[in-house]
């Protein structure tokens, strides 16, 4: 098939355009920055730069590329974790979430595409129920005021996504990231890697929020599955083992090479940084992917995070 991946030069597409091409199938891949286009093509793409905010823009480079399938993988997280830089990342990646997802799902009509995949987002599940959420949970409905912009814009594009109906909309409910690429490595310069080295990336209150993490060639392979094989609706993709972050959290330390990470009060971390982190580190459910694995004949090659930090981090 013919596919276009708006993001292509983000964290999964460098794993994602390889898989893909791999099988046989023809990647046009978008990015901002001309000075990526070169490592798109390395990884068998055909690049375009495109401003995703532009639905002009948007809409020339998808009539061009004439896709059977549209792959939604944009967002603006990457770079120094600092207070003010993730406020703006966060707002960047709303807009694309938003408007950037309208852009494409208009020109993704117009070109007649037949299948439109989507990445959304497992932290914000809705926080009633049990310590799992399987894909019939929803977004969660009334997150903390600091955070409700970003949960109203993935609750925006699941249902734009999922309720198109000229083409199969699928959206990917992720769990976090790890592994080369991501802000979770064994790269130094990893934001998450550098933040744990430094013990600034803290178990926060009784650390009882559980995450669902995936390993990132396992988030591309089931993206690859997702476009080769899903039905209209919500996947959830991530591992086996969901943990709370006071457990997971001292492994990815010790795999690191890091001292443990510090303890601190959630009020403390409340009124420094908010509410929103706070319940994600405190609230936060995981996800079943046992849909995924049944109804797509997906299975990770890292079931678990605790062999993904081990041998998966490089």
């Amino acid at each position: 098939m013919k596919i276009f991946i708006a993001g292509a030069s983000g964290a999964i597409g460098g794993h994602l355009v390889p898989q893909l091409v791999a099988r046989g199938h023809e990647v046009v891949g978008t990015t901002r920055s001309a000075a990526k286009t070169a490592a798109l093509r390395a990884l068998g793409a055909e690049p375009v730069i495109v401003d995703a905010l532009d639905p002009d823009s948007v809409a020339d480079a998808v009539a061009r590329a004439e896709p059977e399938v549209i792959v939604h993988q944009l967002t603006a997280l990457g770079g120094p974790a600092d207070f003010r830089h993730v406020k703006r990342m966060a707002a960047a990646t709303d807009r694309l979430r938003t408007e950037g997802t309208d852009h494409l799902l208009a020109a993704g009509r117009a070109a007649g595409v037949g299948r439109f995949v989507a990445q959304s987002n497992a932290m914000w599940m809705e926080r009633t129920g049990g310590p799992v959420a399987d894909e019939n949970g929803r977004i969660e409905p009334s997150p903390p005021a600091d955070v409700e912009r970003s949960v109203a814009a993935l609750r925006h594009l699941e249902e734009a996504v999922t309720g198109i109906t000229w083409a199969d909309g699928i959206a990917l409910r992720y769990g976090g990231f790890y592994g080369p690429g991501t802000g979770i490595s064994a790269a130094r310069d990893a934001v998450m890697t550098e933040q744990i080295g430094r013990r600034k990336f803290p178990i926060v209150g009784g650390g009882g929020g559980v995450w669902s993490l995936v390993h990132i060639t396992d988030a591309a392979s089931a993206t690859v599955a997702a476009i080769e094989r899903g039905r209209p609706g919500i996947y959830h993709v991530a591992d086996d083992e969901p943990a709370p972050v006071r457990v997971w959290l001292p492994e990815l330390a010790r795999a690191l090479g890091a001292e443990p990470p510090r303890r601190v009060p959630a009020w403390l971390v409340r009124l420094l940084a908010g509410k929103g982190p706070v319940d994600l580190m405190t609230r936060a459910r995981g996800i079943s992917s046992e849909k995924t694995k049944r109804e797509l004949d997906w299975a990770p090659r890292y079931p678990t995070w605790r062999t993904g930090f081990t041998d998966g981090l490089r």
